[in-house]
């Protein structure tokens, strides 16, 4: 182990003593290997914080540990049904009230990203920070009078009050040094405990480098804000704040300000007569829209970023900041996921089991009604009842116990997805705990199936990929050419295990059937285009010959 890491371990286990935690730190699987280091830290004798609660203990150690470990106070804040009160509450602090860094810093970061003095941007610039995070802080600033002769946004923006989001100095060496520490504190948990490793500690921590990384290019953040505010343009839901592109650079990031309500003051969401209810439902709605209609979701969703507008109190709409944190799926995830979700709200427990076989989740040699009957136990408690009465602490330890079981394994690209959901749930419960996530969920994620299966969309993608067709076909004259010249000149070699020919047959056959089906498929595609395309009546011959093949053809593929 690097020297680096071990000093700073040696770091973190003298924060955690210095508040008090050090008990709870020894308690968790991952420190095991490492308890010789509290046993002889001098620390460990002497040094103990008196005086303060253990969720303000907790709270300070986390601050002064770092961004990571803020973050994963953040993560547990929207749990207040899997901690306690005392301690949920401080954590909550940690959403936006992280001790800031000096306005005299931010406002020299700024000048060295623009290159030129602040006022020649910004008429106004509190060095005060409005809310300040694990990764940046944001002030609030007034763009300056358009220069004479200006035209187009320089005039547009002139006066216009804005935030102005800013890197906290120093943060990638930290970030880096915390993610080294992370990494080999997996790989000593997959060493020293085997039973750990069907949960991919290491895949897990490799997931979230990416993630926190990202979070470190506001440009990039930036690109987040302007995609989930295009997908949303004009909706009722959600409203994503403007991004003002000429003034974003890697570490510094300049937004429209929003003035809402902050979604965890419920006493001020009640004053000013704002519909709960409705803003629970469509806080579920966002949630399934992003992870299936658009495939882009705000991944960091803790109620420090969310905010509520309310000129309208009976149809209020969400403003989401912070886009650091985004997620997308891909394909087949995405399809195994939808699948699963409507299959847990049909209660068909079978079909949920039968696709965590399919999808490669659990081993393939894994009994279908064994785990059909672990995941009735599970999700036939919690059905037909509000949040207020469903345990998810049990659900969750119940759920560890399958996986456990079935030796299921953790899907890192998942990751951020379980942990939006977590936030939504959590969300839910703080706002309207009578909420039916179940009954809510399914109409929006029924229709996405619904749509995804239409025939406008199988056209759609169809026509999408035609030219990626026509380009394979091109190439593949040269190619057969090529092959026959070999063949003639006695060149041409096939390199062929002997222990693999009768699995090459059986590919070759597979493949010759395939090449049939397609053929087939393709004619009756073709055929029905060639139909339409004449103008022949009635015309539905041509539809009916069109979806078939198409129907045929993608199935073919996917085999």
């Amino acid at each position: 182990m690097r020297l680096r890491v071990v000093g700073r371990l040696l770091q973190i286990q003298r924060v955690l003593v210095r508040h008090g935690l050090d008990d709870f730190a020894r308690a968790t699987p991952f420190y095991r290997p490492l308890q010789f280091l509290f046993y002889l830290s001098p620390w460990t004798w002497f040094q103990r914080r008196q005086g303060t609660t253990r969720g303000e203990r907790l709270r300070l150690a986390l601050i002064e540990l770092g961004p990571i470990f803020v973050k994963f106070g953040q993560a547990l804040s929207t749990r207040r049904d899997l901690l306690p009160v005392d301690i949920a509450d401080e954590l909550a602090k940690l959403q936006d009230r992280v001790p800031p860094f000096p306005g005299w810093m931010a406002r020299a970061a700024i000048e060295r990203a623009y290159g030129k003095p602040l006022g020649a941007v910004f008429s106004q610039f509190d060095e005060t920070p409005l809310a300040a995070a694990s990764i940046a802080q944001v002030h609030v600033a007034t763009f300056g009078p358009a220069p004479a002769g200006a035209r187009g946004d320089a005039v547009t923006l002139a006066g216009r009050e804005v935030i102005v989001k800013v890197l906290r100095p120093g943060m990638r060496d930290r970030i880096n040094r915390d993610l080294e520490v992370m990494h080999a504190l997996a790989e000593l948990v997959e060493t020293y405990a085997p039973e750990t490793r069907r949960l991919r500690p290491r895949g897990i921590i490799s997931e979230y480098e990416k993630t926190i990384l990202d979070e470190l290019d506001l440009m990039r953040e930036a690109a987040n804000a302007s995609q989930i505010g295009r997908n949303f343009a004009g909706s009722p839901l959600l409203y994503v704040p403007e991004v003002y592109w000429d003034f974003c650079r890697i570490d510094v990031m300049v937004m429209e300000r929003i003035h809402g309500v902050q979604i965890s003051d419920m006493q001020e969401l009640r004053a000013r007569h704002v519909d709960i209810e409705r803003l629970a439902r469509n806080g579920v709605e966002i949630f399934f829209t992003q992870v299936f209609r658009h495939n882009f979701f705000h991944a960091d969703m803790h109620p420090g970023n969310i905010f509520v507008l309310t000129d309208d109190p009976r149809y209020p709409r969400y403003a989401a900041v912070d886009f650091g944190i985004v997620g997308t799926l891909a394909p087949r995830d995405q399809h195994y996921l939808a699948e699963n979700f409507l299959a847990v709200f049909e209660r068909d427990y079978r079909r949920v089991a039968t696709l965590h076989v399919e999808s490669g989740w659990v081993p393939a040699d894994t009994r279908v009604d064994e785990m059909e009957s672990a995941v009735r136990t599970v999700c036939e408690p919690i059905f037909d009842r509000p949040l207020r009465d469903i345990s998810f602490g049990t659900v969750l330890l119940r759920l560890f116990e399958i996986s456990r079981r079935f030796e299921m394994q953790i899907q890192p690209q998942l990751i951020l997805l379980q942990k939006t959901l977590l936030n939504i749930e959590g969300l839910g419960r703080d706002l309207y705990p009578d909420l039916d996530i179940w009954n809510t969920a399914r109409p929006v994620l029924a229709e996405w199936m619904a749509d995804r299966v239409s025939l406008g969309s199988v056209l759609k993608n169809l026509r999408h990929q035609i030219p990626e067709l026509v380009l394979a076909a091109s190439a593949i004259p040269p190619l057969v050419k090529g092959s026959i010249q070999r063949a003639q000149d006695g060149t041409l070699r096939l390199p062929i295990a002997a222990g693999s020919l009768e699995a090459l047959q059986g590919q070759l056959l597979q493949a010759n059937r395939r090449r049939d089906w397609v053929t087939v498929a393709s004619v009756l595609l073709l055929g029905g285009l060639v139909w339409l395309a004449v103008g022949r009546s009635p015309d539905w011959p041509g539809w009916l010959l069109v979806a078939t093949g198409t129907a045929w053809l993608f199935g073919t593929l996917r085999r």
